[in-house]
């Protein structure tokens, strides 16, 4: 049974920080790519991050988001976070934890069917 679940979601200001986690169960960790998904109401579902989980752990970023928020992982753990600082408006979304083997061999990393497995999602709402 594979399981993705987020969670850490929550209300911040603007400038303020959120750290998102996800946990995982049932999924093998050679060649997987972990991501982090967003959508906002009205809007497709967008990339923000992801991390490879490799010795290497690959990190991508999308522009929106760069210099901002981490993606990171704790092997031991199983779980994936994301640490949100400097949050602005545009970032009110449903955040979405999702992993592929798929992304981690043939790229695409940014796509979101190239992925497997998602969460529930965990509201991330900014206001100033």
């Amino acid at each position: 049974q594979v399981q993705v679940v987020e969670s850490g979601g929550g209300l911040a200001q603007t400038g303020g920080s959120l750290r998102l986690s996800c946990v995982t169960s049932g999924l093998t960790f050679s060649g997987l790519m972990m991501a982090w998904f967003r959508q906002a109401p009205g809007k497709e579902r967008e990339f923000v991050a992801a991390i490879s989980w490799s010795a290497t752990r690959t990190t991508y970023y999308a522009d929106s988001v760069k210099g901002r928020f981490t993606i990171s992982r704790d092997n031991a753990k199983k779980t994936v976070y994301l640490q949100m600082n400097s949050l602005k408006l545009e970032d009110t979304a449903v955040y979405y934890c999702a992993a592929s083997s798929r992304a981690y061999y043939d790229g695409g990393y940014y796509r979101a069917d190239q992925y497997h497995y998602w969460g529930q999602g965990t509201q991330v709402t900014v206001s100033s």
